[in-house]
Formats: structure tokens, sequence, C-alpha cells
């Protein structure tokens, strides 16, 4: 990111014990063309963005690929709404995060995954529907 032009305002060394683990890392000056703009980052990694206004959000977002999730953080419940709404992703967190449970199907769009996990949803990517019709003399029924 920092060859791209992005800002390193914290973090970004390896934690210091096994594996692969990085400190919470925050960038800045980060545009929507950057790698770490485009790519899903599995790790606790913080990309600051500006932007104009709620539709410049909403379009970058969902340009980018991938869809798994997405967070809005506002004290307008209107606001909030319109974007949990708009956004292109399997789930959306607003005002809170990372908030998964059981009876809740959790999955992406785009490239983000296939199907869903958990809740009622996840047991249809277990199961082939199947329609049969048949016609049935009134003699036998």
């Amino acid at each position: 990111a920092k060859q791209e032009g992005a800002k390193l305002e914290c973090g970004g060394e390896r934690m210091p014990c096994k594996g692969y683990f990085v400190k919470p890392t925050v960038f800045s000056n980060v545009t929507e063309d950057m790698r770490i703009a485009q790519e899903e980052i599995f790790g606790p990694v913080q990309s600051i963005l500006k932007f104009t206004d709620i539709e410049d959000v909403l379009d970058r977002c969902n340009a980018t690929e991938y869809g798994l999730a997405a967070g809005v953080f506002s004290k307008d419940i209107a606001t909030a709404t319109y974007m949990a709404h708009n956004l292109k992703g399997g789930i959306t967190w607003v005002n809170c995060a990372n908030v998964i449970t059981t009876q809740t199907p959790f999955g992406g769009f785009k490239g983000s995954g296939f199907g869903k996990e958990l809740g009622e949803d996840a047991m249809k990517e277990y199961c082939e529907m199947k329609t049969v019709v048949m016609k049935v003399d009134k003699k036998n029924s």
C-alpha cells in the first residue's frame, strides 16, 4: 500500500509470536484504485478513504468484485437504513460489527463466496429440490 501512495499511520509490523499475524494497522490517503482497497484483507487492517457524499461511498463500495460484509455507523437511522439496503454485501452491520448468530445466514455476494452458512438458508446448500407432477385417475384418488 505504501508503494502506491497510502500512508501508514500505525501498525504494519509482525506480531512477536509464531504464525502469520500482524499488529492492527491503519492506512490513510487510500484511493479506490489501490490494491489495498480492492482486495479482501482478512486481518486487522483499516483503510481510510475520503468521500464526497453517500452516493460516492455506495458507488465505490459496490464497484469492487467482492461483497462479503459491510458496516455502517451513523446516528441517523434513515441514512443507516438507506446504506444497509443499497450496499452489495452478504451481511451489513449497522452500528456494530462482526455480530453472527446461528440463526442468521452468513455469506457473501459476488466474488466473496458461494451460498450461505448458518441459519435456515444454509440447509438449502445441502438440498436438491425436485418437483414431480403426476396425473392420477379419479378412481385411484
